[in-house]
């Protein structure tokens, strides 16, 4: 089981991490909004990097604070069930 670690500094480093712990659990974007309970478009649009205002705040939050953000996940974990 490898560990994986990204820096989230954008919106578009959220997505990739998102998508690629998605990916490596085998999960499509349709399996993952389902479980979440929103639309496969949402998701799509998450992945992309699309910035909110909340995720705005967020980093400038984390940036005015000294806050690092970080994502962590395992490329062995099993899907939820």
């Amino acid at each position: 089981m490898v560990r994986r670690t990204a820096r989230l500094r954008t919106p578009g480093d959220v997505g990739l991490a998102i998508q690629q712990a998605r990916m490596t659990r085998g999960l499509s974007q349709s399996d993952l909004a389902q479980e979440l309970e929103v639309s496969q478009s949402a998701i799509s649009e998450i992945e992309s990097g699309k910035s909110t205002i909340y995720l705005r705040r967020i980093f400038e939050l984390a940036r005015l604070t000294g806050i690092e953000l970080n994502a962590t996940w395992n490329d062995g974990d099993a899907p939820s069930s």
